[in-house]
């Protein structure tokens, strides 16, 4: 399905439900799985969270057959997060065994750091294919060992996956990171959730623990909203040239890194004000752009919807701690190369950075390819207020977001379907 986007006016007012944060969602989900005593409100109801709750519930079915599915295959598609969260999770349970699948493009996104790792607890894993990448099988089992050293400067997701499951190992983890830490925020929120159910951690220097804790109370745990979905919201009040947009339910004090956005949109003359879990976006009146830097190590999900804004206000950007989002649905820092390029957008990348030159002028009606990764179809969706845009393949929203294009006609985006 291809949209083109565009507007007949830039005066932009709405309250828009933003659906709750797929990071926290899909953290909490293994956690109910683990602590069936926790139940949840406000998840995602996006494509990677339903894959979770699907892969997890599989077992509960085997379970009530009273009978240990053989080798069961899960296919997770283009769940990233699913994938090593599942990982862990699957490793940890004793008595069975899966093949974790997906995609073609997640059937290339490494794995290799999260599986030795868990190697070193002496978890039982092999490649199907090629080594360092799924398929993967796994044969569950009762781990013991508690202390693992991995490298620092990986996606946190494989630092998490690890801390999740942590809790119910015999004798809890100790988890030794290698050099500079990455997206240190996203490991705090794995932490915090499970501070939440009185799961006792430590977070000093270098080293990670997770104390045992094999029962937790019961408990409700409310999801707060995506602050990643959030961005392209920034985006769009950046973009008018008057807009009031109010989005719910967020927290002021965030668990996600991407809540930074408030003070990097500061910069890019957005105001945010907080009340009572709502927070309403403004565009500041006669504010003075210029070239902004910004070091996004603990917030790549975001540098998208950052520099695609930058094109929009004419002003150039230096982006750096990019290095991981070359191995995200596909390799982000190429994509946005060609995507902005076709716009008629000065760019240049490297393996961890991108800079983008001032330009005074946007080309109209060009078609933006998505290469099956939802931020790319959403990040550039603002630039409708600027020049007609044509977004490609725009359903792969829906692994993130999958009311994102309703939300936009909401906010006065025309949105006509193309063949």
């Amino acid at each position: 399905m291809n949209l083109l986007l565009q507007t007949t006016h830039s005066n932009l007012k709405a309250q828009i439900a933003v659906t709750g944060s797929k990071s926290e969602t899909n953290r909490l989900l293994l956690l109910k799985a683990l602590f069936p005593s926790i139940t949840l409100a406000n998840t995602s109801n996006s494509d990677d969270s339903e894959v979770m709750q699907k892969a997890l519930g599989s077992q509960v079915i085997a379970k009530s057959q009273e009978s240990i599915v053989d080798s069961q295959e899960i296919d997770i598609h283009h769940a990233g997060t699913a994938m090593r969260f599942l990982t862990a999770y699957f490793a940890t349970q004793a008595g069975r065994e899966v093949v974790l699948t997906g995609s073609r493009r997640m059937q290339e996104r490494p794995i290799k750091v999260l599986v030795e790792a868990l190697q070193q607890l002496g978890a039982i894993i092999t490649y199907e294919k090629e080594v360092g990448y799924a398929p993967i099988r796994i044969k569950g089992k009762k781990i013991t060992v508690s202390k693992v050293t991995m490298a620092a400067n990986v996606s946190s997701q494989y630092i998490s996956a690890l801390l999740l499951i942590a809790p119910k190992l015999e004798n809890g983890l100790e988890l030794t990171l290698e050099g500079e830490i990455t997206s240190v925020p996203y490991i705090k929120m794995t932490l915090a959730l499970l501070n939440d159910l009185n799961i006792q951690t430590s977070f000093i220097g270098n080293t990670i623990r997770v104390f045992p804790k094999h029962i937790v109370a019961a408990k409700e745990m409310v999801v707060e909203s995506d602050w990643s979905s959030a961005s392209y919201f920034f985006s769009l009040v950046a973009l008018a040239d008057q807009a009031t947009i109010s989005l719910t339910s967020y927290k002021e004090n965030s668990l996600q890194g991407d809540s930074a956005l408030v003070e990097i949109y500061k910069q890019m003359g957005v105001e945010t004000h907080f009340a009572e879990n709502i927070i309403t976006l403004t565009k500041q009146q006669n504010f003075s752009f210029t070239d902004v830097n910004f070091e996004l190590n603990n917030t790549p999900d975001i540098a998208q919807t950052i520099v695609v804004t930058c094109l929009g206000l004419g002003i150039g950007c230096h982006l750096t701690g990019l290095h991981t989002l070359k191995i995200k649905e596909t390799d982000r820092l190429d994509a946005l190369r060609i995507e902005l390029t076709k716009l008629g957008a000065t760019i240049a990348v490297t393996n961890d950075s991108l800079t983008l030159t001032a330009s005074p002028s946007i080309n109209h009606n060009v078609k933006i390819a998505t290469y099956n990764d939802h931020r790319m179809a959403m990040a550039f969706a603002p630039l409708a207020l600027k020049v007609p845009i044509i977004i490609e393949d725009a359903d792969v929203v829906s692994k993130s977001y999958p009311d994102f294009w309703d939300d936009l006609k909401t906010i006065g985006v025309k949105i006509l379907e193309q063949n």
